[in-house]
C-alpha cells in the first residue's frame, strides 16, 4: 500500500525532471542555431525525434517556456521563439507582493528601494553626458506635468515617460524594460490596495522640474538628491495611505 501511494508522487518527479531537460535542451538549440525572437523553431516531432521523448512531454515543456516568454506557441502554425520579456517577472513580483497581505507596505518598500537605488546610480551616469536637445525633451515632458498639475490632473503615464527618457542616452535596452517592470509592479499593488495618489500633482512635478534644473547646472550631487526627495515622496505617501487601508 505504501509504494502505491508513494509512485503518483514519484512519476510527478520524475515528469518534472523530463519537462526540466526538454526546456533547457529547447533553450540550447536557440542558442546554438542563434535563433532571434520570431524565429520558427522545430516542429513537435521533430523535437520529438531529437530529444527521444513523447509528444506529451514535448509539449508540457513549451507550455513552461511559453509562460516565461521564451518561445511563442502559435496554434496551427506552429512555435517560435518568443521575446523574452519581462512580463513573467512582473507577475511574479506583483504575486509576491499581493501574497503578503500583512506586509504589503514591507513589499512595496523593497520594490521601491530596488528602483531607487538603479535610478540614482543611473542618473548619475548621465548626468555629465546628456546633450541639450535631450535635456528639452525632458523639460518638454515636465511642462505636460506641470500642465496636467495645474488643472489638478494626477500623470502616472507622463511620469514613466520621464523616468524611461532620462536614461534613453545610455543606449542600454535593459534599463527601460526593468524601470517599466517596476513601475508596472508598484502601479499593479497599490491599485489591488485601493490606494490613491494624495500627493498634490503640482507638487510631483515640481520635484520632477528639480531634476531636471540640476541636471541642466550639471549639478550630478543635486540631481541624486532631487531624485531620493521624489522617492522618499512615494514613499511616505503609500505608507500612509496603505497604513490606514489595511489598519496598520
Amino acid at each position: 500500500m505504501r509504494r502505491m501511494s508513494q509512485e503518483p508522487g514519484n512519476r510527478r518527479r520524475v515528469e518534472r525532471r523530463v519537462s526540466s531537460r526538454i526546456q533547457r535542451e529547447v533553450m540550447q538549440i536557440i542558442f546554438d542555431r542563434k535563433l532571434l525572437p520570431g524565429a520558427p523553431l522545430p516542429t513537435e516531432s521533430e523535437l520529438m525525434e531529437d530529444l527521444g521523448v513523447s509528444r506529451n512531454s514535448v509539449r508540457e515543456a513549451l507550455k513552461t517556456l511559453q509562460a516565461l516568454d521564451i518561445v511563442d506557441v502559435r496554434h496551427g502554425y506552429g512555435t517560435y521563439v518568443g521575446q523574452a520579456s519581462l512580463t513573467p517577472f512582473v507577475d511574479g513580483l506583483t504575486f509576491r507582493a499581493l501574497t503578503r497581505p500583512d506586509d504589503t507596505m514591507d513589499a512595496l518598500n523593497e520594490i521601491l528601494q530596488v528602483r531607487e537605488v538603479l535610478e540614482e546610480g543611473l542618473i548619475r551616469r548621465v548626468a555629465m553626458t546628456l546633450s541639450q536637445p535631450e535635456l528639452d525633451g525632458l523639460d518638454v515632458v515636465v511642462a505636460r506635468m506641470e500642465a496636467a498639475g495645474s488643472d489638478g490632473r494626477s500623470f502616472p503615464e507622463i511620469d514613466r515617460e520621464f523616468h524611461e527618457l532620462l536614461y534613453a542616452s545610455l543606449g542600454n535596452a535593459l534599463v527601460p524594460q526593468l524601470l517599466g517592470a517596476f513601475w508596472m509592479v508598484f502601479r499593479r499593488v497599490t491599485r489591488a490596495r485601493d490606494w490613491t495618489d494624495g500627493t498634490p500633482p503640482e507638487l510631483t512635478a515640481r520635484r520632477h522640474r528639480d531634476i531636471v534644473t540640476a541636471l541642466r547646472a550639471r549639478d550630478v550631487e543635486g540631481a541624486e538628491r532631487a531624485m531620493a526627495v521624489h522617492f522618499r515622496g512615494i514613499e511616505a505617501r503609500a505608507a500612509r495611505e496603505l497604513g490606514e487601508t489595511l489598519d496598520l
